[in-house]
């Protein structure tokens, strides 16, 4: 059973708005299409907005920066750069697929652009609040965030606002804005798959209500702290996401398999690329025989003649052999799995949300299917779904999320005279913590002065992750080795007055994840009561 059409999305207006509106404006970065619509708040339907020259249409802006000049900063942003048929010529002038980088440790040579992933998205969201602005008064900015790379994604995005002239700026995970989109009721149970450019998220979202509760609100997460302006006072609700899981892979990796795969010698230029894209999109066509071939004429670097050719059938085979189905699979099952924690039953789900170009695959929703033995589906339009989901967030909500990994504290183990990660809160836990967790550690060598405090996220054994080799994107499984990582370098140390004798118990400590899901230490020193001022380790997730 499939649901193709939503209320809500029918009564969008593809307009231009006037200098008189207040409101909100959500901005959902995507790696091929950023999408941008704003609500009034007289309480009208949301506004996929018209912003010449920079959208292809109302609402949709491609995800392209251009440099077009080498000494100043100036730059063409979106649509225009397609117009002025810039998009071919000096591909380091020009930066595509940005999104996934932003935040990365280390970013693969497929992207070559002479501007960094993070400069390129600052500039494509200032360049929106610029064009907006012009229009309408902004109150609030709705931001939306990737699973996979939240933690990253967020300082950057954090860093970025913090130049922005608005008033009341959230955030929320992809995910769970789809859910939030799909015009579920209250009370239901969902599982959001969100296959985009360059990311694939999954989560189960429970959206409280119903049976005489509170309506649902979306998660939110709000920037440095600080509640909203003009937050309700009414009883605190709650949006709860059960389980979560992502991977850094897309349908811009796609395109890049179906070029290799077809044109084995051939570097894979934007032009062939987007060939690439075109004959995967017109291949995702439920109606089209499995053995049809569709062929897209290209021409490479020399300006030669090339054909790609490919039928639905092998465009399956191609995404099979290449892990996709079997990271969808551990996606599926690390997301059940963390669910699970949280008293879920995959028999409670209600239905299943599918967004992003990437779902449309009919492999894709076939196995999705399979595995979700035949719950109702919903496919609200992929473009808007996830930036009216985040339109729908509101003042005054308590955030109850979950991590999606977990977190480990490097520690000395007395019985095994040794340095171990022991699990701190693991994958599931729900933040803001209710109650604070308490862990004693001792001394590993006599005359200690301090005792350093170094974090690690745990690596599920079997996890898939993406790699490029010699530019091709691969997915790789993470082993055993691998399984724990350091989430940053920053160590804090604790002095230790009078130094510590080994093995003796010295500090107790209290760690809680506050509402910015960032880990927050505070404790005492066993041997003089001493108190352990109340120490930030940073943000998790």
């Amino acid at each position: 059973m499939e649901k193709n059409s939503i209320d809500q999305f029918e009564n969008i207006h593809r307009s231009k708005i006037n200098t008189s509106n207040f409101g909100t404006l959500a901005i959902d970065l995507g790696s091929s299409t950023t999408v941008v619509v704003f609500q009034r708040e007289n309480g009208q339907p949301p506004e996929l907005l018209d912003l010449p020259p920079i959208t292809r249409a109302p609402g949709e802006i491609p995800s392209l920066i251009w440099k077009s000049s080498e000494k100043e900063e100036c730059y063409l942003i979106g649509q225009e750069i397609i117009d002025l048929n810039l998009i071919d010529e000096k591909e380091n002038n020009l930066s595509q697929d940005f999104k996934r980088w932003i935040g990365s440790s280390e970013i693969a040579p497929v992207y070559d652009s002479k501007i960094s992933p993070e400069k390129a998205g600052e500039i494509l969201i200032h360049t929106i609040l610029g064009k907006v602005s012009e229009q309408v008064t902004i109150k609030r900015l709705v931001l939306t965030a990737p699973v996979d790379t939240y933690r990253e994604y967020r300082k950057w995005l954090v860093n970025v606002c913090n130049s922005l002239e608005v008033k009341e700026i959230a955030l929320v995970d992809e995910p769970t804005a789809a859910a939030m989109g799909a015009g579920l009721e209250p009370g239901s149970k969902l599982l959001v798959l969100d296959f985009g450019g360059s990311t694939i998220d999954m989560s189960i979202v429970a959206l409280e209500g119903g049976e005489g509760k509170a309506s649902p609100i979306a998660q939110l997460v709000r920037f440095d702290g600080k509640n909203l302006e003009g937050k309700s006072k009414q009883v605190l609700r709650t949006a709860k996401v059960l389980g979560k899981s992502g991977l850094r892979l897309g349908g811009k990796d796609i395109d890049r398999w179906i070029s290799h795969h077809l044109l084995p010698e051939e570097k894979p230029t934007n032009a062939i690329l987007r060939k690439a894209e075109e004959l995967k999109c017109e291949l995702s066509n439920i109606k089209i025989k499995e053995t049809l071939v569709i062929t897209k004429q290209v021409k490479n670097n020399k300006n030669e003649e090339k054909f790609l050719k490919l039928s639905k059938k092998g465009l399956e085979e191609l995404l099979i052999e290449k892990g996709l189905l079997e990271s969808i699979e551990k996606l599926f099952k690390q997301t059940v799995n963390i669910a699970k924690r949280n008293s879920f039953e995959l028999k409670d789900l209600d239905s299943v949300v599918l967004v992003g170009g990437g779902s449309r695959i009919p492999l894709i929703k076939n196995y999705i299917s399979n595995i979700c033995n035949s719950i109702p589906f919903l496919t609200p339009p992929p473009i808007e779904a996830i930036a009216l989901g985040a339109l729908n967030l509101t003042p005054g909500v308590q955030v109850k999320d979950v991590l999606n990994k977990g977190v480990s504290l490097r520690c000395w183990n007395k019985k095994h005279e040794k340095h171990i990660w022991h699990p701190l809160f693991l994958a599931g836990q729900t933040w803001p913590t209710n109650k604070p967790l308490e862990i004693i550690l001792s001394a590993s060598i006599n005359d200690q002065l301090s005792i350093d405090l170094i974090i690690g996220e745990p690596q599920e054994e079997g996890s898939k992750e993406i790699i490029y080799i010699n530019g091709l994107p691969s997915l790789k499984t993470i082993e055993s080795k691998d399984i724990v990582k350091r989430i940053n370098n920053t160590i804090i140390s604790i002095p230790l007055h009078p130094p510590g004798k080994i093995d003796q118990d010295c500090i107790k400590l209290i760690f809680n994840i506050n509402e910015n899901c960032q880990l927050e230490i505070e404790g005492i020193d066993l041997r003089n009561s001493n108190e352990i001022t109340n120490k930030n380790l940073g943000e998790i997730r």
